[in-house]
């Protein structure tokens, strides 16, 4: 099973400004309005959730997360420590 990340911006820029502080390097990915994180140990995701929460209030962007095909949840920051704590109750590997 592969989970992924998938994240939205309706502004130019800003998913390059947010993973490039995320990555802490430049990704050059200017023109960009989505980006996508696949990965086989779904744990990994968590780092990212959290991130994009704590620096919601700085970026435009909308992120979901896909653990079972073809099914999406929001990531909101209402929602957040309840997904990460689910991840690592559903996948403890």
């Amino acid at each position: 099973m592969i989970a992924k990340i998938t994240l939205y911006s309706n502004k130019t820029g800003e998913l390059n400004k947010f993973l490039s502080r995320f990555y802490n390097t430049n990704l050059d990915i200017e023109n960009s309005l989505k980006w996508e994180k696949e990965s086989a140990n779904p744990v990994e995701l968590a780092e990212i959730i959290g991130i994009f929460v704590d620096n919601s209030d700085d970026y435009v962007l909308n992120m979901w997360l896909s653990l079972d095909k073809d099914v999406f949840v929001n990531v909101t920051s209402e929602n957040a420590d309840s997904i990460i704590r689910y991840l690592y109750e559903r996948f403890p590997y």
